[in-house]
C-alpha cells in the first residue's frame, strides 16, 4: 500500500513539475480579455499536442504561476474550456482534462459546417466587394505556389526553408482567419456571429496544431488545396452565388476533417 501511494504521489509531482517547466508566455502588457485568450489558445494547444493529457486536473494556482498571471483569468478560461467541451468540471477535482478523440473532432466538424454555411449565405450581398476581391487575389497566389519539402543536410538551406515555410504558414493562418472572420461580421446575424466568435478558439486550434503538423511533416501541399477551397468561397461571394458559396464552403470544411484529425497525439 505504501509503495502505491509513493507511486502515486511520484507521479502526481513529476505532471506538476511538467506543467511548470512548459513555457511561460509573457502576457505582460496586454488587457485582461486578451489574456484570458492568450491562456485559453495555449491550454488548448496543450491539450491536442498531448502535454496536458486526459483525466488530468488543472489546478488554478499552478497555472496562474505558469501564466504569470492573477488567478482571475485563469478561472474564467477555465470556464471558457469548459464551454466548448474540452474541460469536465467534477466534483472536489475542479477542472478536469476531456480526452478529445477523432470522433469529437468530426462532430466539432459538422458544427462548424452549419454555422459557417448558413453565415457565407447570409453573408452574400452584405461583404464590402473590394475587401472580397483583395482576399480572392491573395488566395490565388497561395494557390499556386508550389511546395518545397524542409530535406537537406545543409544546416543553413534548412533554416532558410524552414523559415520560408514558418512565413507560408503564418500567411495562410492571416488569411484563413481574415476570410471567416468577414464573414462572421458580415453575416447580418448577431447571435450566429457570436456563437461562431465563442467557437473559432477552438475552430482555430484544431486548425493550427493540424498545421503545426503538416509542418513538421514537410506535407505543405495542403495550403495551396486550402487556398484554392477558399477561393472558390470568395469567388461565388463576389458573384452573390449563396447556393455557390455555401457548396463551397460544406466542401472546404469537410477536407479539412481528416487534417484536423491528424493533428490530434495519439
Amino acid at each position: 500500500m505504501a509503495v502505491t501511494q509513493a507511486k502515486s504521489r511520484t507521479k502526481s509531482k513529476a505532471r506538476r513539475n511538467a506543467s511548470r517547466s512548459t513555457k511561460t508566455l509573457v502576457t505582460n502588457g496586454i488587457d485582461h480579455g486578451q489574456r484570458r485568450k492568450v491562456i485559453v489558445e495555449q491550454l488548448l494547444l496543450d491539450i491536442f499536442q498531448g502535454r496536458l493529457k486526459a483525466g488530468e486536473r488543472l489546478v488554478i494556482t499552478m497555472l496562474a504561476e505558469r501564466f504569470g498571471v492573477s488567478q482571475s483569468p485563469i478561472r474564467e478560461a477555465l470556464v471558457a474550456l469548459e464551454g466548448i467541451g474540452i474541460l469536465d468540471s467534477e466534483p472536489n477535482r475542479g477542472a478536469v482534462v476531456r480526452r478529445v478523440t477523432e470522433s469529437d473532432v468530426k462532430e466539432v466538424c459538422q458544427v462548424r459546417r452549419a454555422l459557417e454555411c448558413t453565415a457565407v449565405r447570409l453573408a452574400c450581398g452584405r461583404t464590402d466587394l473590394a475587401q472580397l476581391q483583395e482576399l480572392a487575389d491573395a488566395f490565388r497566389k497561395v494557390a499556386q505556389q508550389k511546395p518545397g519539402a524542409v530535406s537537406s543536410r545543409n544546416s543553413k538551406t534548412v533554416k532558410r526553408r524552414t523559415a520560408s515555410l514558418q512565413k507560408q504558414i503564418d500567411s495562410a493562418r492571416k488569411l484563413d482567419s481574415l476570410l471567416h472572420d468577414l464573414i462572421a461580421n458580415s453575416c447580418g446575424n448577431r447571435f450566429l456571429k457570436q456563437e461562431l466568435g465563442r467557437l473559432k478558439l477552438l475552430f482555430r486550434s484544431f486548425r493550427d496544431v493540424s498545421w503545426k503538423q503538416r509542418s513538421s511533416e514537410s506535407d505543405v501541399a495542403r495550403f495551396a488545396e486550402e487556398a484554392g477551397e477558399h477561393l472558390a468561397i470568395v469567388e461565388a461571394m463576389l458573384e452573390g452565388n449563396t447556393k455557390a458559396a455555401s457548396k463551397a464552403m460544406s466542401r472546404h470544411i469537410r477536407q479539412g476533417v481528416k487534417y484536423w484529425s491528424r493533428g490530434l497525439s495519439k
